[in-house]
């Protein structure tokens, strides 16, 4: 009887061994031939729709979610006093092919020349942009296979590749280094990185996403 214990508990450790190198093993296969992270955001190149010339808004009747195409006419302003030439600067182009995803202002609104009064998504380069730890980047090449899930979709995979890696860290730009004290502080740098994936279509720009990117 002792010895049938004896050999159910050697059985138990040898399974539990079985189990924790498994675990080991997956930890080590992930962590060496993937980068991973949750620190990213669907994007897009987005472009302003500004006005040439000062004037009231005669028409503007676009909305949200509209699709327009480039050098569509969006918008009409007032033109008074003004050359010839002026009558075709009052007309308001759309600068790009893609969806308006914000309007910004309401047609009779009185605009001076450069003001932005919507701005549009181009729906053909909608990418993720991760953010990956500077000890972990230069593993991170362009072309990489990447697996990305959108929270807008419960997590739903879509296959991908990594487009381009930014050149400058998110706080790149900002040369202050030092805490409230006026003392040097080291801060962990992540870096952009682009992401292409095989969903564009209706997505909400600005919403979270994680990435998996194969590194080997």
């Amino acid at each position: 009887m002792i010895k049938k214990y004896k050999i159910a508990a050697i059985g138990i450790l040898v399974g539990i061994a079985v189990i924790l190198c498994g675990i080991i093993s997956y930890f080590w296969y992930e962590n060496t031939y993937y980068i991973s992270t949750n620190d990213a955001v669907v994007g897009a190149d987005v472009v302003n729709v500004n006005t040439q010339i000062q004037g009231k808004l005669l028409e503007f009747d676009i909305n949200e979610g509209d699709e327009v195409n480039k050098d569509e006419i969006l918008a009409r302003q007032e033109v008074t006093n003004t050359p010839d030439s002026s009558i075709d600067s009052s007309l308001v182009r759309a600068p790009i092919s893609g969806i308006v995803v914000k309007k910004q202002s309401t047609q009779g609104e009185f605009k001076l020349a450069g003001q932005t009064i919507a701005t549009v998504a181009d729906e053909d380069n909608v990418y993720v942009t991760a953010n990956i730890d500077e000890k972990e980047i230069q593993n991170v090449k362009v072309g990489q296979a990447v697996t990305v899930k959108l929270d807008e979709f419960n997590g739903k995979k879509f296959n991908g590749k990594v487009k381009s890696i930014g050149l400058v860290s998110q706080n790149g730009l900002n040369q202050s280094s030092k805490d409230k004290n006026g003392e040097f502080k080291k801060v962990n740098q992540k870096v952009p990185v682009k992401i292409q994936f095989n969903k564009t279509k209706g997505l909400v720009l600005g919403t979270n996403a994680s990435v998996k990117i194969r590194v080997k």
